[in-house]
């Protein structure tokens, strides 16, 4: 019986890219890095380079630019994770202009052998490679010629005890006759895309051999320590209901006296909550309630702030909790957010804190913070990421307002009411010419819960839940009420 060959996965040393891929880059695969001018594709081999190279695991990188290397390497000295000890030690650059502009695809592979021959290196890049069909069509030469060099070059570097990899600039449409995509063993697609002045960078596995990469597009940032790559959060099967990864009977406190009592004894652990009403109806106070009686229990919280910046918030109660480590908050006002940035940095900082309890204040602020791209589909992105939160077993808190509107009754202005396995809805009411905040909770999954309105107001010691709308009513027109009892 024939053993199954083990292949050996190389981290990659770009954040993220490991867990697109299934574990890393296969050792002595054959990759190609395309995408549109402009993209990351040199940032991203070179991050990957300098990552793995050491005198042990030596990289050759080859230029077929029409600049020289110090030029190019003047700009990607800019990058944190560039190292100049490196240079020369560990890696060794290589123009090949000068052969290509002479059309001889002979010469330039002779060269490329020849070098690899004599360095005997672990990684080998060739940049651009774009640059030679681009100088194949110059020199009018056939595409018979172009696809033998391209084979040609393909076992060469298959062949090699070594990492390859080929950067070049690609048009969606020439993937299906371009030959080099179909020797590769793995193509990573890289685009940018421009909607209304918005800008978003993606990354796309095509194609990786003998592992299982997560599929789809996923976003990615270029910072001066290089790229970030965010996976695209991938709901598992079984929902998004918190209801499969509510801890039992436990129920969490809501830190407001009376609220408790009309959720059916408090929020059942691990479900996720929507809290929706105008503005200035309390739904920030709420929330912090909600935290400051996780820190008062030993639990920690994070809340995600889409409207109010971190200063901001720190003027009120939370302030202590942020200070003493217990609370921990995110800035989220930058314009231009995906949702799998957002998530990384909430689950990044969850398990930092081993936090408990999630605010996200609010879906309204948060939609406006995205990129166009991801606030056209916010009710898809937003299920996503409450699947990947609730599977942490964490109880969330959502906020989201509502427009003032007193004749009709919604819970949701984005239609993803459906997400949330419980939603209370604060309301003002006009009452003897004068505005009251009401209260009530619409829908606990799974569980008995007040159908009464109560009245509230927002005191100095937080939120106070008064009487019922009809007891309300009872006491001004001076008729008795019956009390429960």
């Amino acid at each position: 019986m024939s053993k199954k060959v083990n292949i050996r996965c190389l981290p990659s040393g770009v954040p993220g890219l490991d867990n697109l891929l299934g574990g890393g880059l296969p050792e002595f695969s054959f990759n190609l890095i395309a995408g549109t001018p402009g993209s990351g594709k040199t940032t991203l081999a070179h991050q990957i380079m300098f990552s793995l190279a050491n005198p042990q695991y030596r990289a050759l990188f080859f230029t077929v630019l029409g600049e020289p290397a110090l030029k190019m390497l003047r700009y990607q000295q800019q990058f944190t994770f560039f190292d100049h000890d490196k240079i020369n030690e560990s890696i060794r650059f290589v123009n090949l202009s000068a052969e290509l502009l002479e059309g001889d695809f002979d010469r330039v592979l002779a060269r490329i052998a020849d070098e690899v021959k004599a360095y005997a290196p672990s990684l080998v890049f060739v940049d651009s490679f774009r640059s030679v069909v681009q100088s194949a069509r110059r020199e009018d030469q056939s595409g018979s010629d172009l696809q033998r060099f391209v084979q040609q070059l393909g076992m060469q570097m298959t062949s090699w005890q070594a990492t390859t990899f080929l950067i070049g600039e690609y048009l969606a449409p020439e993937t299906e006759s371009s030959p080099v995509f179909t020797v590769a063993d793995g193509i990573l697609w890289l685009s940018q895309i421009l909607h209304r002045n918005s800008m978003v960078r993606k990354m796309q596995v095509v194609k990786m051999r003998g592992q299982a990469q997560a599929p789809g597009l996923h976003t990615f940032r270029m910072s001066d320590a290089g790229i970030q790559v965010f996976p695209r959060a991938i709901v598992q099967p079984g929902g998004v209901t918190g209801s499969e990864t509510s801890t039992g009977d436990a129920r969490v406190p809501m830190g407001v006296p009376g609220l408790d009592e009309m959720l059916g004894g408090g929020l059942p652990a691990g479900y996720s909550l929507l809290m929706v009403g105008p503005s200035g109806s309390g739904k920030t106070i709420l929330a912090t309630e909600f935290l400051a009686e996780g820190v008062r229990r030993g639990e920690p919280g994070v809340i995600a702030a889409f409207e109010k910046s971190p200063s901001q918030l720190l003027n009120n109660r939370l302030s202590a909790l942020v200070k003493a480590g217990q609370v921990g908050v995110i800035n989220t006002r930058s314009l231009d957010l995906s949702i799998d940035e957002t998530l990384h940095d909430l689950i990044k900082m969850i398990d930092r804190m081993q936090a408990k309890r999630v605010v996200i204040d609010s879906l309204s602020g948060f939609e406006l913070a995205l990129a166009p791209e991801f606030s056209e589909d916010f009710r898809g992105s937003l299920y996503r990421m409450i699947a990947e939160l609730t599977a942490m077993g964490v109880t969330i808190l959502m906020t989201s307002e509502l427009e003032d509107r007193y004749t009709d009754l919604r819970f949701s202005p984005f239609g993803s009411a459906f997400l949330a396995d419980a939603i209370i809805v604060q309301r003002y009411v006009e009452i003897a010419g004068r505005f009251k905040r009401a209260i009530s909770v619409v829908k606990v999954r799974g569980s008995e819960h007040s159908k009464d309105i109560r009245l509230f107001d927002i005191t100095d010691e937080g939120i106070v839940i008064g009487e019922t709308m009809s007891e309300y009513a009872g006491i001004l027109s001076g008729r008795p009420t019956l009390s429960p009892g």
